[in-house]
């Protein structure tokens, strides 16, 4: 048994389509699940679509057209005959949010997102079944919302892993010994099964999720590059595939801001000790990288950059000394406005952070942080990670930059900078 996970971009039109099932065509697995998100940058509309609705605006029905026209676009060049039924379950979908657009938005936020953009992989899911089917390939198309129940913090569900397992084994086991089963990532349902999201790009989670209750042998996740690279091509012209790695360094890349993988994914795998595949879906006979339990290294020094960063210095305002008692309300002030701590640094007199620029979030958590303390910020900075660090790694990352904070431990070194003043 074992699961297949494929991002937007393995679906993101017709031609992506014929390669997934192309891949799928070629295992030899009897047991398969695969596992699919919203095709291209679907999300990112329906969040547009969502917000539009929530505020009142004039473009949702505009915004709705668009992805209706994304996917039947789609659908025409798989499906020709347009008498197949997939174009009537695509229809009725869309129908699901259109009653919803048509009455006011009284709902809460992070609720109206979660039924909205929740859609995206549904869509994706219905149309990627069909076809494998229309290929000859036996595939049951599954609703996760039925498996994958979490509570009823929308947006950012959390999973009851008890009765997921127990709707795993009871209804999706069956199944998979009968076809290939296609379900969605990202999505969930609450005890009352109102649909949930896992969190942004939370996808690979729920391939973690389903294998960890499945027991599979193995989870393969299909993108665009030939494996973990050890730094992001948007940032080095020349990188290195990892052939393998360590769950330890997975958490750790993933932790640091490493996109490859979603952050949750690894520990519900190494609980279970199933290895993770990490493929492209171009060159799908590439060998890859495996993340096991190995107690190797990385062979290579790891980069992970994250842009647009703010970094907080906190003081308090009588010069006294920042102490547990300070840590911890600040600490529970980053929690209540939802603000992730990149890295920080902590002195006799202040306690710094880098964080990611959200400027709602930011501003509102700078003021209540200004009523006990003095605060500084700088925007628009850089954050490098380096996993196994030299000193020639980090003067790599650091030619005309202005080193604002840096903080090293014995594997990993972290570098907030930005770009030195150019004079004319």
């Amino acid at each position: 048994m074992e699961v297949y996970k494929f991002g937007g971009a393995s679906v993101k039109s017709a031609e992506a389509v014929k390669n997934l099932v192309s891949i799928i065509q070629k295992t030899t697995n009897k047991e398969l699940l695969i596992v699919i998100s919203a095709m291209g940058k679907i999300t990112d509309k329906l969040e547009k679509l969502a917000t539009a609705y929530v505020f009142g605006q004039d473009d949702t029905h505009e915004l709705l057209d668009e992805v209706k026209a994304y996917h039947f676009n789609i659908l025409n060049e798989l499906f020709p005959d347009h008498t197949q039924p997939v174009y009537d379950e695509i229809a009725n979908t869309f129908v699901e949010i259109e009653w919803l657009l048509e009455e006011e938005a009284n709902d809460a936020p992070d609720y109206i997102y979660d039924q909205i953009v929740s859609i995206g992989e549904l869509l994706s899911t219905k149309i990627v079944a069909a076809y494998l089917n229309e290929q000859g390939v036996a595939a049951t198309w599954v609703d996760a919302r039925n498996f994958i129940k979490t509570d009823n913090s929308y947006k950012e569900g959390k999973v009851d892993w008890d009765k997921t397992a127990a709707e795993i084994q009871k209804h999706l086991v069956p199944v998979l010994g009968k076809t290939i089963a296609v379900t969605q990532g990202f999505i969930g349902s609450t005890s009352e099964n109102f649909t949930t999201t896992l969190g942004r790009e939370g996808s690979d989670y729920s391939a973690a999720i389903f294998c960890s209750c499945l027991d599979a042998t193995a989870l393969t996740i299909w993108k665009d590059v030939p494996g973990v690279l050890n730094a992001d091509p948007k940032w080095f012209e020349q990188t290195e595939r990892i052939p393998q790695l360590s769950y330890h360094d997975a958490i750790e890349l993933t932790y640091y801001g490493a996109t490859v993988i979603h952050p949750k994914t690894i520990k519900p795998l190494q609980n279970k000790n199933i290895p993770l595949f990490v493929r492209s879906f171009i060159a799908p006979d590439g060998e890859g990288t495996e993340i096991n339990s190995t107690h190797s290294v990385l062979p290579v020094a790891s980069f992970i950059f994250k842009v647009n960063q703010v970094l907080i210095s906190i003081l308090p305002k009588d010069f006294s000394f920042i102490i547990e008692e300070n840590l911890s309300d600040i600490f529970n002030l980053f929690h209540k406005h939802k603000v992730k701590v990149n890295t920080m640094l902590n002195s006799a007199l202040s306690f710094s952070v880098s964080v990611d620029h959200d400027e709602e979030k930011i501003t509102n958590l700078i003021n209540e942080l200004s009523q006990l303390y003095k605060v500084k910020y700088n925007k628009g900075l850089e954050l490098v990670t380096i996993r196994y660090y030299n000193q020639e790694t980090i003067d790599r990352v650091t030619v005309n930059k202005d080193i604002l904070l840096e903080v090293k431990s014995r594997h990993t070194c972290q570098i907030v900078m930005k770009d030195k003043p150019k004079f004319e």
